[in-house]
């Protein structure tokens, strides 16, 4: 009697459709995206998972690209004031208020979104809002609050500047976006804080906070209706543009330049490099994203490296040619940034730029069906995980009502990454990649970065 044996390419089959069809049966059981719009053009959007807890928030489609040069930091600015009192509660009060509740407050800025959000037992769902509501239509700025807050934002911009790859990032943008929007900072600069005044506050606050540029979005134990009904009483009376257009001021074009701000003083250098990318709702947005995490990421502290299936990754963990190294895809209304983000030596700064360019070269001509399986894979995961939790679910809701004018659904963005081929992967990064210009920031003991015309240089391959 023969004996046969499965091979183990069989059990990894098997273990691969099984994980398949667990991740098929994770997308069936996710809850639909309900939409509703006020009289006054504000969305309500949310999706009902049943958990005893919910987070709702208020997303604004506003931020430092609606700024000027002269009062540039002020929507970061506002966003501190809001919670400093109302016309119905004190700060005290309103601190009093969330504290009962048990619940979190979380506030952000951005370049093009502001974000207000609580999270709290799910039965106190109308006290958030309420919240939120009294917050943003009921605040009131005092003279004195507006002064000890000046000190508060110059102290956290001091503290940002510890943050290197921010300081870079911000850099970056500084050159890719020169005279635009984009350009600025989101906290803005010392001497904007220091002259800020209330009317700039308010004034900011009229033109921006709009209804029909905000989204209330919720999460976790959400009765759609009931989150309808709240957002009615307590922002139904907020004016709005009717159309719900945002105006643009700029278009904010991408220009291929470099900054560099060397510091023989700093241990490591911290270099971005980025050409232009695509738009939130640009269709190259998937590619794009592929074409990132086929770059992948890596950092010499957590170990591992030399068996990655990542190139770039492996040749650094062997030849220790940096400390870390990040691909990004950053992407706003009407543009993007692709790049790399890297740590490293003053003596390793040339062999990096190299690697980097050559992957991404290899990107436009060569990239395997293995590799972009291990890419959809990992992109699948981060959308997934990305999502777990009820403050994670509900912000994605309201980034995506505001970029894309609704919500993706899971099915919908998985079969997007499903459809991209490495033809299309290949096709798009020659698009973006294959002899563009490119933006660089850079800070540190950076004497060994190449010349920008030499890294320009590096954008293309001589074919014969």
């Amino acid at each position: 009697m023969i004996k046969q044996t499965k091979s183990p390419w069989c059990k990894q089959t098997r273990c691969m459709s099984l994980a398949a069809a667990n991740f098929k049966q994770t997308l069936l059981n996710t809850p639909p995206t309900k939409v509703s719009v006020l009289d006054n053009g504000m969305k309500v959007a949310s999706e009902d998972t049943g958990a005893p807890t919910a987070t709702v928030g208020l997303f604004i489609d506003t931020g430092s690209r609606y700024e000027s040069d002269s009062n540039n930091g002020v929507a970061n600015f506002l966003e501190h004031m809001v919670f400093k009192g109302t016309g119905t509660r004190s700060q005290a009060a309103l601190e009093a208020s969330v504290a009962s509740m048990g619940a979190h407050v979380n506030a952000s800025t951005g370049r093009e979104q502001t974000m207000f959000s609580v999270k709290s037992h799910s039965g106190d769902l109308g006290s958030s809002v309420e919240i939120l509501g009294d917050i943003i239509a009921n605040n009131t700025f005092g003279e004195a609050e507006l002064e000890r807050e000046k000190g508060v934002i110059l102290r956290e911009m001091q503290e940002t500047e510890m943050d290197l790859k921010a300081v870079t990032m911000d850099h970056l943008h500084s050159v890719a976006y020169q005279g635009t929007p984009l350009a600025r900072t989101v906290v803005g600069p010392s001497k904007n804080v220091k002259s800020m005044g209330l009317a700039d506050l308010a004034n900011y606050k009229g033109a921006n906070f709009q209804a029909a540029r905000m989204v209330l979005a919720g999460s976790g134990g959400v009765d759609h209706a009931d989150l309808v009904a709240l957002a009615e009483k307590h922002f139904g009376a907020l004016g709005g543009l009717p159309s719900g257009d945002v105006p643009i001021d700029l278009n904010c074009r991408f220009t291929g330049s470099d900054v560099r701000v060397r510091d023989d003083d700093m241990p490591l250098a911290h270099v971005a490099i980025a050409v232009e990318g695509a738009g939130w709702s640009h269709p190259d947005n998937i590619p794009l994203k592929l074409a990132s995490a086929v770059c992948g990421s890596w950092d010499k502290s957590m170990g591992g490296g030399k068996c990655s299936s990542a190139p770039l990754a492996k040749y650094c963990a062997t030849k220790n040619f940096c400390n870390s190294f990040e691909s990004f895809n950053i992407s706003y209304k009407d543009t993007g940034l692709w790049g790399m983000y890297f740590v490293t030596d003053k003596v390793n700064q040339e062999p990096m730029i190299y690697n980097i360019q050559h992957e991404w070269m290899r990107l436009c001509t060569s990239i395997t069906d293995f590799e972009l399986s291990r890419a959809k894979a990992q992109l699948k995961t981060s959308i997934l995980l990305g999502l777990d939790g009820t403050t994670p679910a509900a912000t994605n809701i309201g980034e995506q009502m505001l970029s894309y004018g609704r919500r993706i659904s899971q099915d919908e963005l998985i079969a997007k990454i499903d459809a991209v081929d490495a033809a299309l992967i290949q096709d798009t990064c020659y698009k973006y990649i294959y002899d563009r210009c490119i933006a660089i920031g850079a800070i540190g003991p950076i004497e060994n970065l190449p010349d920008y015309n030499r890294i320009r240089a590096g954008m293309y391959w001589l074919r014969l």
